[in-house]
């Protein structure tokens, strides 16, 4: 227990330093990798107006983006293991940059389809990646700050697409021309980690030598079988638990804009704040939340309190009582709660998971984020079309609630498999 939980006595001068470069350019990589969820999503209504698409055909590009990326993301932490996660992060970084190559030049719904699967193909490593690069190149210390880093700059990659996007396409008059541009972020972010790649290498990080638990526990976890992990149930109530809670944000980020413009009669250019407001409100409660994760035990109390108040904000939200920019307002500060669970989240992850399963128990866990995307996608998309605007805010919070309790089992798993251990310990 000691030789995980402490630091070897051997640390090298600079730790601060080289762990700092090390968060920051994995923040950088996991914040284009949340740009890239939002290729598409921003430029719907420009894509209704050049090809006469419906929701329900939008929300299916979302699900191809999420289906390839989920089912890659499971396979991908077996990859990651294997070979080391800095090659696999310069590949999905190049994939990227050719999905948005793919999309500027498409010319109709397949190459759309192909860019949306390219793109997915991009995203699908990247929760393996990130993971296993902080925690072999990050000083256990300054681990926790490392995954509220992590989320942040994914929220700052989901806030930023729906400007960057639109804003493009809004001034240049062409959504081609945004895909374009995205296409070059992309392939800049790809250069800076080319350049600073040996802060990146898994297999040489000052952590990844931490000697493995000795004796008959230490050769009993070399003997285990590969995919033994698969047999937990926390792992697969983590698993429901993305599932859910991204249901609730797939709903949000693809479809509230035009949502609150049917229900409120704002128009276009406020309500597509909503998602860049939702992001940011995630982003700094997630700064708040990685020092709550740090001092809490038991975590799903964290996460049940957060997400059960952004669901009553979005079923205000939906019931089309407050005022237009009440509206608005509401919906954005809802991500507040979202982002002050997630630090919360990913650390109960750690506790639930075994040791030594680093790259497939992060890539089947976060797998649940993609499916949830992927189904929730079409389905709220075909609410949309029906004119139901307000599904788009109770379906949200229905699932808020059903992850809220599948966080509470994991927790519960967590507290009495810490109880079991103390008599043993002592």
């Amino acid at each position: 227990m000691t030789s995980t939980a402490n630091p070897p006595a051997t640390a090298p001068a600079g730790t601060l330093r080289q762990d700092a470069r090390t968060i920051g350019l994995i923040g950088l990589a996991h914040g284009s990798s949340h740009f890239f969820h939002m290729l598409l999503p921003p430029l719907f209504p420009f894509l209704i107006a050049e090809f006469g698409f419906n929701y329900s055909q939008l929300g299916l590009l979302v699900s191809v983006f999420f289906i390839i990326s989920g089912v890659g993301q499971a396979l991908s932490g077996f990859l990651v293991d294997r070979v080391g996660a800095r090659p696999i992060l310069f590949f999905a970084l190049s994939s990227f940059a050719v999905a948005g190559l793919m999309a500027g030049t498409s010319q109709g719904y397949a190459g759309l389809v192909l860019a949306a699967a390219l793109a997915g193909l991009g995203n699908a490593p990247f929760h393996p990646v990130d993971f296993t690069i902080l925690n072999k190149r990050v000083s256990p210390q300054r681990l926790g700050h490392g995954f509220s880093v992590h989320g942040i700059s994914g929220n700052l990659g989901w806030a930023t697409a729906p400007v960057f996007m639109a804003g493009i396409a809004t001034a240049t008059g062409s959504w081609r021309t945004a895909c374009l541009c995205g296409a070059a972020l992309a392939a800049v972010v790809l250069a800076v980690m080319v350049w600073q790649r040996d802060a990146l290498d898994d297999r040489q990080g000052a952590w990844a030598a931490v000697p493995k638990p000795g004796g008959a526990a230490g050769a009993a976890a070399v003997a285990e079988h590969p995919m033994a992990f698969l047999k937990l149930p926390s792992v697969w109530l983590c698993f429901s638990f993305f599932f859910w809670t991204t249901c609730a944000l797939s709903a949000i980020q693809s479809f509230a804009s035009p949502a609150l413009q049917q229900m409120y009669g704002l128009p276009l250019s406020v309500t597509s704040m909503v998602v860049t407001g939702y992001m940011l409100c995630g982003a700094a409660g997630m700064v708040v939340g990685g020092f709550l994760a740090g001092r809490v035990a038991r975590l799903e109390g964290i996460i049940t309190v957060c997400l059960l108040a952004t669901g009553v904000l979005l079923l205000l939200v939906g019931t089309g009582w407050l005022p237009g920019m009440g509206a608005v307002a509401f919906a954005a500060i809802a991500g507040l709660g979202t982002g002050l669970a997630g630090p919360s989240r990913d650390m109960l992850i750690k506790r639930a998971a075994p040791p030594g399963a680093t790259g497939r128990v992060y890539g089947t866990v976060y797998s649940g984020l993609d499916l949830g995307f992927c189904v929730a996608a079409p389905i709220f998309g075909a609410l949309l079309d029906r004119g139901a605007a307000h599904g788009i805010f109770y379906g949200s919070a229905a699932a808020l609630v059903l992850g809220v309790a599948s966080a509470g089992v994991v927790g519960a798993g967590v507290a009495a498999r810490a109880r079991a251990s103390r008599p043993m310990a002592a």
